[in-house]
């Protein structure tokens, strides 16, 4: 190039001659005309160069690297310096260099194109999953974010869980779908579980049972990426990155997920385009009246001891409920009990976990005392403030034997007055210093004066003295006479 602009500068700018350019510079006056025509030199070859080492090594490594995917997996893949020694090892003789241009050149030719895409309104949205920690109740959690975008106006929907099942995955569509107030008319996914009971040929998929009712009840289409393909969804992959880097840094602080899930969902909100997002909510599909129910439905029977197991947690009813069958709603985040006599809902919990309210067995602990002071911890928790202030009163003036006996006596009232009115009575009687029993036991019936016309004609005159401990002195010495 320096020589270029040298010639250019002579002949062009100072006015010298070709000739004596040329026999300055000591080219030919051809070159020194070609470099006035074209400022950039331009090699071209009459014909192809040869490459005679390429031409006995080529066909062999491109063989090798065809037939690679049968005998390499995952990270333990071939690559251009084990393939220079196996070329090597076969006798071939060819430099590093020219095998590290020939696979980049067999990769280039190989290497997807990707197509730049247009969404219009209403069309598509992507959903995944993503793993994030938040710290609950001052200890380091994983959750996973359900994310949700709309590829048009690029609203976001995310929500925290506890699981990434598939209970979860309808759970957070059917929030999905509330907090748009619509339904995009396509969903892309990847092929999890959740959604996909079996893979077909292409893009073809049976779905999960629960996901296909999903999507009938919604009427949306589903439509899946293709396997081990990391970016046919592209949009959402990206934001779920970004969310995380945004909005979880620092790592979110809290004692329950709720708080968490709000406060992440209004930063969301406020960030959204209103304008494109009301022209993707005209475009989509409507609400249908009645939301779905992500729920799973299990029929369980209940043990002696008042617990039912369901998807491996165990949870406590009302013990008239025991040795019958109940019915089980499961899901995201909470489990619903469905007995004779009402609706029992727990936290849900993992595998192994249970989850005890000894308020279902008040008429059972009312005939055990022993029982009570074993679980009287946990018992008085579930009672209430005002209950564990009782027994701490009852195991300092009577000891926990006796003290035991006694709340088994306030447990007995429970079961006929109800809670919220024993708790009232004995908080004013732990105000008062007054006998807890005492104070609980039932009012005198007031007295009842019979008036004189309600009496036979024959009984009105009689009168009836009250006795005293003299008189009956005196009947047992006139006895003993």
């Amino acid at each position: 190039m320096d020589q270029v602009h040298v010639v250019r500068h002579k002949v062009l700018v100072e006015g010298q001659e070709i000739r004596r350019v040329a026999r300055e510079m000591g080219i030919a006056r051809n070159t020194v005309k070609r470099y006035l025509e074209q400022p950039v030199p331009v090699r071209v070859e009459k014909a192809p160069r040869a490459r005679p080492v390429w031409q006995k090594a080529g066909a062999r490594l491109e063989a090798l690297l065809a037939e690679a995917p049968r005998w390499t997996a995952g990270k333990q893949r071939l690559t251009a310096s084990r393939l220079h020694r196996m070329l090597l090892g076969e006798g071939f003789t060819i430099g590093i260099t020219t095998v590290r241009q020939a696979v980049a050149e067999w990769k280039r030719r190989r290497r997807e194109v990707f197509v730049p895409l247009v969404y219009p309104a209403g069309d598509l949205a992507e959903v995944d999953f993503f793993e994030v920690l938040v710290e609950l109740a001052g200890t380091m959690t994983k959750v996973w974010m359900f994310v949700m975008r709309l590829m048009h106006s690029g609203r976001d929907f995310a929500w925290l869980y506890t699981r990434q099942d598939q209970t979860s995955f309808l759970d957070g569509h059917v929030r999905a779908f509330a907090h748009f107030g619509c339904v995009p008319q396509r969903i892309a996914y990847d092929n999890l579980k959740a959604a996909v009971a079996k893979m077909l040929v292409g893009s073809e998929r049976v779905l999960a049972t629960r996901f296909d009712a999903l999507s009938s009840h919604y009427l949306f289409e589903a439509c899946f990426c293709r396997p081990r393909t990391g970016h046919d969804k592209g949009g959402v992959e990206s934001r779920g990155k970004a969310i995380r880097l945004q909005h979880l840094v620092p790592i979110p602080r809290a004692d329950a997920l709720g708080p968490m899930r709000v406060a992440l969902l209004d930063r969301l909100d406020a960030a959204h385009d209103a304008t494109r997002f009301v022209a993707e909510r005209a475009h989509s599909l409507a609400l249908p009246h009645v939301a779905f129910d992500p729920r799973r439905t299990h029929v369980s029977s209940v043990s002696r001891r008042s617990l039912v197991c369901v998807e491996g947690g165990v949870y406590s009813v009302p013990c008239e409920w025991a040795g019958l069958d109940v019915t089980a709603h499961v899901g995201a985040d909470d489990v619903d009990i469905v007995g004779p006599s009402g609706t029992v809902r727990h936290a849900r919990k993992r595998f192994g976990e249970r989850s005890i309210d000894y308020r279902h067995y008040l008429r059972e602990l009312a005939k055990k005392p022993q029982a009570v002071r074993q679980i009287a911890a946990e018992l008085t928790r579930d009672l209430g403030p005002v209950f564990v202030d009782a027994w701490r009163v009852l195991v300092d003036a009577h000891g926990p034997k006796q003290g035991a006996r006694i709340f088994a006596k306030v447990l007995m009232h429970i079961e006929t007055r109800g809670i919220e009115s024993v708790a009232a009575t004995l908080a004013t009687a732990l105000q008062r210093s007054e006998p807890l029993l005492l104070a609980l036991a039932p009012p005198p019936s007031p007295r009842v004066e019979v008036g004189s016309d309600a009496l036979p004609g024959n009984l009105r005159d009689v009168q009836v003295e009250s006795g005293c401990a003299a008189d009956y002195d005196a009947l047992l010495g006139r006895g003993a006479a």
